[in-house]
């Protein structure tokens, strides 16, 4: 039979484990936000290198540059 105290404590470290395993959870969701976050950054100053470098906008270089219709502008 299980006495009281015991079965309080049983209770209590179920919900320190389950707020840790929240924090460690809120933890890694920051850095891999903050990872998502960088490698957009290096991706969009490499598209703009790029564009700079070929002169050609990312539509031309994956060769979608038919979606700009005859005249090159989207408009």
């Amino acid at each position: 039979m299980t006495s009281a105290p015991t079965a309080s404590r049983n209770a209590s470290d179920g919900w320190f484990q389950a707020s840790a395993t929240a924090q460690i959870h809120a933890e890694q969701l920051k850095r891999v936000e903050l990872f998502n976050g960088r490698a957009a950054m290096l991706g969009f100053v490499i598209g703009v290198l790029t564009e700079a470098i070929t002169s050609q906008g990312i539509l031309h270089q994956i060769g979608l540059a038919t979606l700009l219709g005859p005249g090159g502008g989207l408009g």
